[in-house]
């Protein structure tokens, strides 16, 4: 294990525009002194579904830091999928979107309270349930103790969106020709 290794990345962050709603997926390493890869699924400012995966297993890889990209980018592409197959779309919670600085009214408020009290000990299984059979995601979100952030700096996109943009084809083309003609 590489000595200078702390963390394989500071974390992916990506936007994504589903049914109408926009959705953020973030994925942290917390470095090899905690070794966990944690991805959040947030909707208006909100987290909808968490998933939290150890690495400890392979501190001791010589390639240590690809290793836990590569770990990292299937937990990062796992939440996208689930989000575009529906395994989100009927989750309560996820009903409402919001705004950039927009909140929850006091009713709103009590009704997600209401939704994340639904989740209840099975004595038969010692684990917790759900009654609509809500993906594991989403119960350790609702399970978590601390919400967490919506990280956007220093984070890398796995997806190139920094490739994207806005400009037209002809746009570009031009811009291009105008640098071109400058440095000649």
């Amino acid at each position: 294990m590489s000595k200078t290794f702390e963390k394989a990345v500071t974390g992916f962050n990506h936007n994504i525009k589903h049914k109408g709603k926009v959705y953020h997926v973030q994925t942290e390493d917390s470095g090899v002194n905690n070794p966990h890869i944690i991805t959040h699924l947030f909707v208006g400012g909100n987290i909808l579904a968490s998933k939290k995966s150890s690495y400890s297993d392979v501190l001791q890889s010589p390639n240590l830091p690809e290793v836990v990209r590569e770990m990292m980018e299937e937990q990062h592409k796992g939440m996208l999928r689930n989000l575009i197959n529906g395994t989100y779309d009927n989750i309560d919670g996820a009903s409402r979107h919001y705004q950039p600085g927009q909140l929850a009214t006091a009713e709103e408020a009590a009704k997600a309270q209401a939704a994340a009290a639904a989740v209840a000990t099975s004595p038969r299984m010692g684990v917790k349930t759900v009654a609509n059979s809500l993906p594991p995601e989403v119960i350790a979100a609702r399970e978590l103790k601390e919400t967490p952030k919506i990280v956007n700096e220093n984070a890398e996109t796995i997806f190139g969106e920094d490739l994207i943009s806005e400009k037209s084809l002809d746009e570009v083309i031009l811009s291009y020709l105008a640098s071109e003609s400058d440095s000649a």
